[in-house]
């Protein structure tokens, strides 16, 4: 396969901005192939979260002191930064959380107190545990039901099943964007579509959506849509859920405690309007900020062309694997986001994340927190490469050579 060498020259200009790709492991340079899990921070995330703390570091909101009218004014313009990234109408349908499963908590909690019995909750076989088990925890609070849209053996959703399921007991659509264990990219606007038109309300996990794809979450047609900021090469415990605004008006708050109400007395409380209701207690500021600094970092690149850039590599990993004895690629071959989920006969997925790492190549294995997809899959795990921005085609021949030494150890 050609690959375009200007891209390339980008790649290693961009490589140069993450001080972990530098090193070696076990005598190889790193081929960092575990970006589904997290991705690595570049040096001006880390500049922007340190100069925050060794300058401007305060408590934000009512402090009129210097350091917190700072703090407050960069926590404000990374919520700016946000909505510009999501394509909100406004930055108050932001609000910062720790990530995606804390978002989908909340709406689950929120949200989900109106449910009643009889009601459905529509999810599919891709999803992640924590677009599962929050709406378990809902149903068992309220009696409502979930009900599974499920896929066809190449891993993309059943659209025709999924409209099968909608009805006017459909109160919630939950679904995933982009699949963490297969790659998988829903069709969010159709998918929206058809549950709008059954009265319901489309909740969207962006969690491996936002590091790949440009978002536009009013073109897509989402009411709630969550992604977590370490996926996007920001930092660790800070993400974000976009809400319409006036569907956030309407949700009592998740957790209660100072910033999130307008008045309190022992008689009772009056909350803040949105996005404060649901940010109780001094929020990760610092995050926050490196967060804003991550974004526009890819914003920079482009999010299109680091999507071509992971669908190239993406392509060559199938070519470099496929012709290896014994290998079963699962999932779809195209219309899928920078994830190679895959099982080689006769080896665990744990034998084959170990004996890779002996050479440098760091890939997850296990369920990847979606054991009713394995169940689905017939497998008990996978081993997953996954790509980002600063991922070349020789890490994608390091991850081939790595699989014959797997071969090789395991006397494959």
């Amino acid at each position: 396969m050609v690959v375009d060498s200007e891209v390339v020259l980008d790649v290693e200009a961009f490589r140069a901005e993450f001080p972990a790709l530098r090193q070696q492991v076990r005598g190889f340079p790193l081929a960092y192939l575990d970006n589904a899990a997290t991705t690595q921070k570049p040096r001006r995330v880390l500049e922007a979260i340190s100069r925050f703390y060794e300058r401007d570091n305060a408590n934000v909101h009512r402090g009129v002191h210097e350091l917190s009218v700072r703090a407050t004014k960069l926590y404000h313009e990374a919520r700016a930064t946000v909505a510009s990234f999501l394509g909100a109408e406004r930055p108050e349908e932001i609000v910062f959380l720790r990530g995606c499963t804390e978002a989908i908590n909340l709406l689950a909690h929120s949200l989900g107190s109106r449910l009643r019995p009889g009601d459905e909750i529509v999810l599919s076989e891709l999803e992640h545990h924590s677009n599962i088990v929050p709406w378990q925890m809902a149903c068992e609070r309220t009696g409502a039901k979930i009900r599974v849209a499920p896929i066809h053996d190449d891993g993309t959703l059943d659209l025709e099943a999924y409209r099968g399921l909608l009805s006017e007991r459909t109160k919630i659509v939950s679904i995933l964007h982009v699949s963490n264990a297969l790659g998988t990219i829903n069709p969010i606007r159709e998918i929206a579509e058809a549950a709008h038109a059954a009265g319901a309300t489309v909740i969207v996990d962006g969690a491996q959506a936002a590091p790949h794809l440009p978002i536009g979450v009013r073109a897509l047609g989402a009411d709630f849509y969550a992604f977590s900021g370490h996926k996007v090469y920001g930092p660790t415990g800070i993400g974000a859920l976009y809400g319409r605004y006036e569907l956030l008006e309407e949700l009592p708050p998740f957790l209660g405690g100072g910033d999130m109400i307008a008045r309190v007395t022992f008689e009772g409380t009056t909350y803040a309007k949105p996005p404060a209701r649901f940010e109780a207690g001094t929020p990760n500021i610092s995050g926050a900020v490196g967060l804003a600094e991550a974004i526009r970092f890819v914003q920079e690149i482009g999010l299109e062309r680091i999507g071509r850039w992971e669908e190239t590599l993406t392509k060559l990993a199938h070519e470099a694997l496929g012709d290896i004895p014994g290998l079963t690629i699962h999932g779809p071959k195209d219309r899928k986001a920078g994830v190679v989920s895959f099982s080689l006969r006769g080896a665990h997925p744990h034998d084959i994340g170990t004996i890779l790492d002996t050479q440098g190549v760091a890939i997850r294995a296990g369920h990847h927190c979606a054991q009713p997809l394995m169940a689905r899959l017939g497998v008990p795990a996978t081993a997953r490469a996954s790509f980002g921005l600063y991922n070349t085609p020789e890490e994608v021949q390091a991850l081939a050579r790595g699989l014959e030494e797997v071969r090789r150890v395991l006397g494959l």
